[in-house]
């Protein structure tokens, strides 16, 4: 018998009329410390995007509150078993999108969206002919796991993706396009974008990645690697019947799955690295990340700067005799 978990996590969103995001994003924040809460929700006058994490009988709690206002009656929360918190902080604020794209003419996607497809039908749609598959995430999103053959655009944040597609409208036209994100509330905006675009074929998997593993029949198939997730678990596995790792270590190019931050403040790029790794380089990206006087690695690690010299030297030797 499977052991239940003490804590889960909650992912959901809603787009929904929500007339004083501050008001209710500060009355908000009250609830979810009143109920031992912690996570991210954004709350805009379109709608609500959260993450939270809790014991068992504070979600149940707060999926029990959320469900008797009227305007989450329908609220679809996902859930995750965990040991403890996936955040160390509770926040609730309020924006102007709570997914941002900001486009001239903002999309709203009660009015316009793709089709919705479910995992199954997902699954059998990506294996067509004349079918193209767009990850709606940001680039460090796919590095970790994506579904096999998708289109990765070269993007660092989702406000990016309609440039992106605009440079590569040949490719895609007259195409079946799947379009799909973590828990979906990005496909939402995005295909009725692309259905605005001109776009006729346009498809997203209903429910994102986190649904698509969870599913009993798919079971995550077609799915490579881990979904990025926006908590301190950072990863968590889709495919249910294999697992390939396609996230390559930073220095060496072996196969790696952990994500770390460069240590250099002034650049924080997110790279892939091994715990070995990040003592021997510092957990510099660059040799300049690795010398930079603000370096986060050499600070944490109270390293002096003989030390810091003394490593330089040893990977220097080290990379000349190989």
């Amino acid at each position: 018998m499977t052991e239940v978990k003490p804590y889960r996590i909650l992912l959901y969103y809603m787009y929904v009329p929500i007339e004083d995001p501050e008001a209710f994003a500060k009355q908000h924040l009250k609830l979810c410390k009143e109920l031992g809460l912690k996570g991210r929700i954004l709350v805009a006058e379109e709608g609500i995007n959260g993450t939270v994490s809790g014991t068992v009988e504070q979600t149940d709690q707060y999926m029990r509150v959320m469900k008797e206002d009227p305007r989450f009656a329908d609220m679809v929360f996902k859930i995750d078993e965990a040991e403890g918190h996936a955040f160390k902080k509770m926040h609730v604020r309020p924006r102007k999108e709570i997914v941002t794209l900001q486009l001239d003419e903002d999309i709203n996607p009660q009015e316009l969206t793709g089709n919705y497809l479910s995992p199954k039908e997902f699954f059998e749609a990506m294996q067509e002919e004349d079918t193209i598959v767009i990850d709606a995430r940001n680039d460090y999103e796919y590095d970790l796991g994506h579904f096999r053959g998708a289109i990765r655009p070269d993007i660092k944040a989702f406000r990016e993706l309609p440039d992106w597609v605009r440079e590569h409208k040949e490719e895609l036209e007259g195409k079946k396009i799947l379009t799909y994100c973590t828990g979906g509330i990005r496909c939402e905006k995005f295909s009725g974008w692309l259905k605005k675009e001109g776009f006729e074929d346009v498809n997203q998997l209903h429910g994102g990645i986190v649904t698509y593993g969870k599913d009993p029949d798919v079971q995550g198939r077609l799915w490579d690697g881990q979904c990025y997730v926006f908590d301190e678990r950072i990863g968590v596995p889709i495919n249910q019947t294999e697992h390939v790792v396609v996230g390559r270590d930073h220095f060496t190019g072996e196969p790696c799955e952990r994500y770390v931050n460069c240590a250099n403040p002034e650049c924080d790029k997110r790279i892939f690295c091994t715990e070995e790794n990040e003592h021997k380089y510092l957990r510099g990206c660059t040799h300049e990340c690795r010398v930079h006087p603000e370096n986060l690695y050499v600070q944490e690690h109270e390293l002096t700067e003989e030390d810091v010299q003394a490593r330089l030297k040893q990977l220097e030797e080290e990379t000349a005799e190989a």
